[in-house]
């Protein structure tokens, strides 16, 4: 009798709010957590994974993204914002992986949640961005996700590498390449989202600011080009004269109207 009820308690949907450091997996002994946010109502609501950026190497769940949760609170979705295992001591694929096992964990706890998993979508600005559009590409199942919102992430890293001239440390870090030979461009084609795009993938909205310096705006509108050729739904949503971060763009009131870019463009994917 009290497993069963014990079952219940578990399973049973959460009142609305904030729900801090959940663990959603244990790879290699290392505990990754979360934070989730529940809507009021009944529900089930669509909900955004939201992976922060950092270079792969910085950042946590509540740091580079924090302009993107009040945006979604208010716009009355579930969001879940995650940790995923950083470079150096943890190479690709280790980050991606975690974002598809938050995608599993998000999906077969949705109704304690009130989620429904066929509404799903991921969120991510810079590596978190690449990680998304990664995740998303080779999503498939239970990983499968209903919709992408991109910031500003590398996509074509060979193309973005070999512009430089070089491999920058983000990158040595992340992915163990030191130079730009025939090795090191496999393994940059081998982390690049361009590299999986095939048809049948969940539409895309790509947002850059057009002076972005770290990640070229180019990536994006060219990412876009190779998911509409491949017979795929994608919008790139230039906010002009931005540079990289959404922490700078709070600084310009005419670079906030990604926010209703994002939500609008979210509900219509999720509807």
């Amino acid at each position: 009798m009290r497993s069963w009820l014990a079952l219940l308690l578990v399973c049973a949907p959460l009142a609305a709010g904030e729900i801090n450091d959940i663990e959603f997996a244990r790879p290699g002994g290392v505990p990754l957590t979360l934070d989730a946010y529940v809507p009021d109502g009944r529900g089930p609501f669509p909900a955004v994974i939201v992976v922060h950026g950092g270079g792969w190497e910085a950042g946590s769940k509540r740091s580079y993204e924090k302009p993107l949760l009040p945006a979604l609170t208010e716009a009355g979705f579930a969001w879940f914002t995650i940790n995923y295992r950083l470079a150096p001591h943890h190479k690709f694929p280790a980050a991606v992986e975690d974002v598809e096992a938050a995608i599993r964990w998000v999906k077969r706890n949705a109704r304690t949640y009130k989620v429904d998993p066929r509404r799903v979508a991921l969120m991510g600005e810079s590596a978190g961005g690449h990680l998304a559009a990664m995740a998303a590409v080779r999503g498939r199942g239970e990983t499968r996700v209903a919709a992408v919102v991109d910031f500003y992430g590398p996509h074509d890293l060979v193309k973005r590498e070999t512009d430089r001239g070089e491999v920058g440390r983000n990158l040595r870090q992340f992915l163990g390449v030191e130079r730009l030979d025939e090795e090191g461009i496999a393994k940059l084609r081998e982390a690049s989202p361009v590299t999986y795009v095939r048809r049948g993938l969940p539409p895309f909205l790509l947002i850059h600011g057009t002076k972005d310096a770290a990640v070229p705006y180019e990536q994006s509108p060219l990412f876009c080009e190779k998911l509409r050729a491949a017979g795929n739904r994608c919008e790139v949503f230039p906010v002009e004269g931005a540079p990289h971060g959404v922490g700078a763009w709070e600084k310009n009131p005419e670079w906030l109207a990604y926010q209703r870019k994002m939500t609008e463009w979210l509900r219509a994917a999720l509807r």
